[in-house]
């Protein structure tokens, strides 16, 4: 028997880019209006100082306008690299104010630079203060009103998934729980008869495919997941292309997750490798010049970096010393591009001899072998930076897949499909998985980072690179390092 019809919802099932798109869209607004506001001020506070004061007008407007070209841009890379257009965050007042200070202050940071670079006179004191206060209030207005200002456009989306495959089932309940809860609206399950009327972690399991049209009918459904494409039975096969047809989205679980995520189910992945692990980026133009400017960005923040080095090293060097026996740097050996083993640099943060009686493992919470000075350069990541001889060497890059020791590798290929993946590119003294998830302290956590290492080769881009570094400058700056 039919499940019985229901009204048509009136409000209309935004898809997760329209929504994203919604939240930037009112940000722009946002922060145009904090532009217009701060010059206003700005106008102002001249007056008060100037014999010719500033006169606010279209005159005055266009002729500041580029403000609007440099503010929008930063804002919008600084946002994106804050997670802030995360539906997860975006849900969360918490979440969305803490961002949002975040981001004021680093707009302020790089005027700031910016400032102190230019010439005397060449870019007003207080403008930026003005913008950052007018911005983050309205902005934040803007996020915390979010709800009564679309929810008459907007109800979260209405899903079904589908397939045989429960323990697939199960973890993209659980994704959808902890990264889109308000967003998504999980209908129930599409299996096999025998499992009809179970539930998989509490959804329950509706019907088989026979049933799969009648309930995106009832419950106008808006997307389907599908659990394992390689092993879909030929009547869930037929009737999700009876759903395409009508126009509801389509996903397979491993995409669906990625895009929920920011990581690479691999364990899941199975037949469905090619769907997973094909880059995004087109590697059929005839010329690609992403590699080139990623080499001149390396060997650019190389160089700035052991320069900068160079200046706090004798007081680095003096601290170990006073504090433990032992070296100032080690080196160490990794697995690079291609599998080939290279040497890293580091500061010596453990105690000598530290692997002597155990061999290659990874470091733990509360490591007794962590001198106190190797603690405070593990915190913010300063035992790294020697590293940057390798990225000068061209061994490694600024972002990439972190390296990993060979005794590991060889173990974690044995264990953990397509682990080897990750030695495609150059490997980073900061990446994806570094700045997504914290230290990894056994093969549970090396699968997760994994994960994360995988969606980076999908995604590999300028903006990408950047928005990693920029988040590696904030974890330094937060001492929230391992």
């Amino acid at each position: 028997m039919n499940p019985p019809p229901t009204s048509r919802p009136r409000r209309r099932q935004l898809e997760f880019s329209e929504r994203r798109l919604l939240l930037a869209l009112g940000d722009i607004f946002a922060v145009c209006a904090a532009t217009l506001i701060a010059l206003w001020i700005w106008t102002r506070v001249a007056g008060i100082t100037r014999d010719a004061p500033y006169m606010f007008d279209a005159q005055f407007i266009a002729e500041q306008a580029y403000w609007f070209v440099v503010l929008i841009p930063l804002w919008l890379f600084l946002a994106s690299a804050n997670d802030f257009f995360d539906l997860n965050v975006a849900a969360r007042r918490d979440r969305t104010i803490r961002r949002l200070l975040i981001i004021t202050a680093q707009t302020w940071l790089v005027y700031l630079i910016v400032f102190f670079l230019s010439p005397v006179g060449a870019l007003p004191r207080l403008f930026i203060v003005y913008y950052g206060a007018a911005s983050f209030l309205l902005i934040g207005l803007w996020r915390l009103l979010r709800p009564f200002l679309v929810g008459w456009v907007s109800q979260p989306r209405r899903l079904l998934i589908v397939g045989a495959d429960q323990r697939s089932a199960a973890t993209i309940i659980d994704a959808i729980r902890e990264n889109a809860a308000d967003e998504y609206e999980m209908r129930g399950v599409i299996g096999t008869t025998a499992d009809v009327g179970k539930l998989v972690h509490g959804i329950p399991v509706l019907g088989t495919g026979e049933d799969l049209m009648n309930y995106v009918s009832r419950d106008r459904i808006s997307e389907i997941v599908i659990t394992d494409t390689a092993k879909l039975p030929g009547d869930m096969f037929q009737a999700v292309m009876d759903a395409y047809e009508q126009g509801i989205a389509v996903a397979p679980m491993a995409l669906f997750y990625e895009r929920l995520t920011g990581r690479v189910p691999v364990e899941y992945v199975n037949e469905d490798w090619a769907v997973v692990f094909l880059p995004v980026r087109n590697s059929d133009a005839a010329f690609d010049p992403y590699p080139l400017l990623k080499r001149m960005i390396d060997i650019g923040c190389a160089l700035v970096g052991l320069s900068a080095f160079a200046l706090i090293l004798p007081l680095v060097a003096l601290a170990l010393r006073l504090d433990s026996r032992g070296s100032i740097f080690y080196t160490q050996e990794r697995v690079g591009k291609h599998g080939i083993i290279m040497r890293i640099y580091k500061l010596r943060s453990m105690i000598a001899d530290a692997e002597a009686a155990t061999g290659a493992v990874f470091a733990q919470d509360d490591d007794p072998r962590i001198t106190r000075v190797g603690r405070i350069l593990r915190k913010t990541r300063l035992d790294e930076v020697p590293q940057l001889i390798n990225v000068l060497r061209g061994d490694m890059s600024m972002v990439g897949p972190r390296p990993e020791r060979p005794e590991h590798v060889g173990r974690l290929s044995e264990k953990i499909p397509f682990y080897r993946t990750r030695l495609i590119v150059r490997p980073g003294l900061t990446g994806w998985a570094q700045v997504r998830y914290g230290y990894g302290a056994n093969d549970d956590d090396a699968l997760i980072k994994l994960q994360y290492d995988l969606y980076y080769l999908r995604h590999q881009s300028l903006i990408l690179d950047l928005s990693i570094l920029l988040r590696t400058v904030g974890k330094v700056i937060s001492f929230s390092g391992t």
